[in-house]
């Protein structure tokens, strides 16, 4: 009997190490994967048991029950939502333990200095990721009001930068980072500000940023463009910018500013109007609010577009007007000799 019961007990620990032998290659085999199911996609409320037995009938994974068991056993069983890429080669360990960790494909976006929020909003919902949950102009001005904005107007309250998220987010999520990262970023820079510029509050030096970032060609010229507009307020001179006139013109501007733009009354027109317009007029980077903030000391008061994205700045009226010849001469022959090129006119005249 004892000898019947050792052997036994011999054969039923070879039965067991060949088990836990075969269980572990198991594990580390590397999965049948086809090229069109390198791409895993787990939803709410799908779990180890449900992916299991989706694999087993693609094919991908046989005795699904081991992965189930295995799962439980190790605590590894609170897989997490998201978009899975597989490469050749993943065990079924190796795949578990990338589902706990959620290490899921995360893609990015840009939103582009000197972009408007509605061009934001278009770019953010094209993605076809990121989930649209804003349907009508309705619904997007509705969402904004409830973060309370100045003039309860979004223009430029969303930050221009580069956002990694997952598939699934939504729009309202992106926006919301953006819109929390232009107030972060925005109350930063205001502390460090040079206190002599001429604004009431932060808002007002984002509306001068958005200026001077659509005004800007040339990174370097940021400091010395904000300081033209910082000195015309400071003497009570209008800004006379064309980029807040297009702004104000909406879809009615075809691409070429002419005069009668000029003297067009709009809240925008600031060759009409005193001081700022009412809101930002663009997306303003971090740079552009910093030189808002912080303007290169000089003693111009002019500037005019070179025509190779940077300016001619002239402290004297009479010495702009010369420029504004020389420079506006060069963009028509420019002009005439690429029509394919448009000529637009030059800024604080």
């Amino acid at each position: 009997m004892r000898r019947i019961l050792v052997g036994l007990g011999l054969l039923f620990g070879c039965v067991v190490l060949f088990s836990v032998l075969g269980f572990q290659q198991w594990l580390n085999k590397p999965i049948a994967l086809k090229e069109e199911d390198r791409t895993l996609v787990l939803k709410k409320g799908d779990s180890v048991a449900r992916l299991a037995y989706q694999l087993e009938r693609k094919g991908i994974l046989c005795n699904p029950k081991l992965l189930i068991g295995y799962a439980r056993l190790t605590g590894q069983d609170n897989i997490k939502v998201g978009e899975y890429q597989l490469e050749e080669g993943i065990t079924p360990a190796e795949l578990l333990s990338r589902l706990v960790a959620g290490d899921v494909v995360r893609y990015s976006i840009t939103l582009v200095e000197g972009w408007t929020v509605n061009q934001a909003v278009v770019h953010i919902q094209q993605q076809p990721e990121i989930v649209k949950t804003l349907e009508s102009e309705a619904e997007i001005d509705q969402w904004f009001a409830g973060f309370e904005l100045p003039n309860k107007n979004p223009e430029g309250w969303l930050f221009p930068d580069t956002y990694q998220f997952e598939r699934g987010a939504t729009d309202k999520e992106l926006l919301e980072r953006a819109l929390l990262r232009m107030r972060n970023v925005l109350e930063e820079e205001w502390l460090s500000r040079n206190e002599s510029v001429p604004y009431a509050n932060a808002f007002e030096a984002l509306i001068m940023a958005s200026i001077v970032e659509k005004e800007t060609g040339v990174a370097s010229e940021r400091g010395e463009i904000a300081g033209v507009f910082v000195r015309r307020l400071h003497k009570g001179m209008r800004l006379q910018t064309d980029p807040t006139v297009i702004y104000g013109l909406g879809d009615s501007y075809k691409g070429n500013i002419r005069r009668k733009h000029l003297r067009q009354p709009t809240p925008y027109n600031t060759y009409v109007i005193n001081g700022l317009p009412p809101t930002p007029i663009a997306l303003a980077g971090r740079e552009a609010i910093e030189a808002a903030l912080n303007p290169r000391d000089g003693k111009s008061l002019y500037f005019v577009a070179k025509g190779d994205g940077s300016h001619y700045f002239s402290e004297t009226l009479e010495e702009h007007e010369r420029a504004v010849k020389q420079y506006q001469l060069k963009r028509v022959e420019n002009y005439r000799s690429s029509p394919n090129n448009a000529l637009q006119s030059t800024s604080t005249e």
